[in-house]
Order: structure tokens, then C-alpha cells, then sequence
């Protein structure tokens, strides 16, 4: 994996938690949106985790 896909992972988990943080400060938070933006989120960090993991077997 590259840095430029390791960048935008990063990114793109830092907006979700914004838009999570947005949602769950609404007055009605919508719980499936709420669902799916943690789900995202959570695809992300394993997905950076096995990069990480295989980036400390190959050092």
C-alpha cells in the first residue's frame, strides 16, 4: 500500500468522525446514520491496522 492510499485512508476516517460528531449533536441523531458512519469508520481502521501490522513484519 502506498502512501498516498495510507494518506487518504487517514483522511477519509477523519472526516467520518466529524460527520459522526455532527450527527450525534443533532437534537434527533439518525441511529442508522449513526450505524453506518461507525461501520465505515471501523473498515478504515482495520484496513490501516493490516497495513500497519504488515509494515511491521517487513522491518
Amino acid at each position: 500500500m502506498g502512501r498516498e492510499r495510507l494518506r487518504s485512508l487517514r483522511a477519509r476516517h477523519a472526516e467520518l468522525d466529524a460527520r459522526l460528531s455532527i450527527e450525534l449533536a443533532r437534537p434527533a441523531p439518525d441511529a442508522t446514520a449513526i450505524r453506518a458512519l461507525k461501520r465505515q469508520k471501523l473498515l478504515i481502521k482495520d484496513e490501516l491496522s493490516r497495513w500497519e501490522e504488515a509494515r511491521m513484519i517487513s522491518a
